[in-house]
């Protein structure tokens, strides 16, 4: 048998029958590690992925191509040339369409039978309710903006959500020093750090205490950013959303340097430690 599903598992033999559980040849490679039933529950499992840039475009596919059943996309942000050489749906014929569009479509032609649903939007209390709503079975937050962050984190901990919150993947050049710990220890990190001590300043929380978050960082000491020729009068954003109410590059005071081996390890790690939970593995 070349084509079409797996085996069917034989019921067992004492009891009342179980239907038999099946897996799709396109996860063959999957289940030989996760089994027929770990296949199964992957791909009745909800998971929404939260920016939908170079970490989170790359969780989305390995979660798509891992079986998860069903993804919710959510990113306000367009395709911008400067996307290119670290975001899986930044390239010729892409730039300035909707992220969440673009990967949803690249979701669902990997796995014609999930159910991909790309949500435009920016994440803030005032979406919160709607984008979580039904609550997913996983988390996987790949914001960059700490304000956005920040809530998220603390509405998935009030919720009792499963989470995996992404820290800083710019700025660095080594995908092995890329770690997944509780948030309370994660170190050599800026963001994270910035986050510990909102949570500690204005939520009155023990961040020496595990949180229940995972966290994805790395322990390698971020890297000054260089200027450039074409920075000469300052730096000029190009993203085709431009200047906006929302999130922006023009509002950051500098420019990280970023490559597409660390932030991609990053989301890879991510999809890996949500996989991995929503299995029991």
């Amino acid at each position: 048998m070349r084509h079409g599903r797996a085996r069917r598992l034989a019921a067992p033999a004492t009891g009342g029958y179980t239907a038999p559980v099946t897996t799709h040849r396109r996860f063959d490679r999957a289940a030989r590690l996760l089994g027929d039933e770990g296949i199964a529950r992957l791909g009745s499992c909800t998971v929404a992925v939260i920016g939908c840039g170079g970490v989170g475009s790359y969780a989305a596919e390995a979660l798509v191509r891992s079986g998860v059943g069903r993804l919710i996309l959510v990113d306000f942000d367009r395709i911008c040339v400067t996307n290119t050489n670290r975001q899986l749906h930044a390239m010729k014929g892409t730039l300035g369409k909707s992220k969440v569009q673009v990967m949803a479509e690249r979701c669902k032609a990997i796995n014609p039978d999930a159910t991909i649903v790309a949500r435009s939007e920016f994440y803030s209390a005032k979406s919160a309710d709607q984008i979580l709503c039904p609550e997913p079975d996983l988390v996987i937050d790949a914001i960059d903006n700490i304000t956005a962050k920040l809530h998220l984190i603390l509405t998935c901990m009030q919720r009792k959500l499963r989470i995996v919150s992404s820290m800083g993947a710019a700025a660095r050049l080594d995908p092995t020093r890329v770690r997944v710990v509780d948030l309370s220890e994660t170190y050599n990190d800026p963001f994270a750090y910035e986050i510990r001590r909102h949570l500690r300043k204005n939520h009155n929380i023990d961040t020496k205490q595990k949180l229940g978050v995972n966290a994805v960082f790395s322990d390698e000491l971020p890297i000054v950013p260089r200027k450039l020729a074409y920075d000469d009068g300052g730096f000029q954003c190009v993203c085709p959303s431009g200047d906006n109410d929302m999130h922006s590059c023009e509002h950051r005071n500098r420019i990280e340097g970023s490559m597409a081996f660390v932030p991609a390890a990053f989301g890879l790690a991510a999809a890996s430690t949500g996989v991995r939970m929503l299995v029991g593995a």
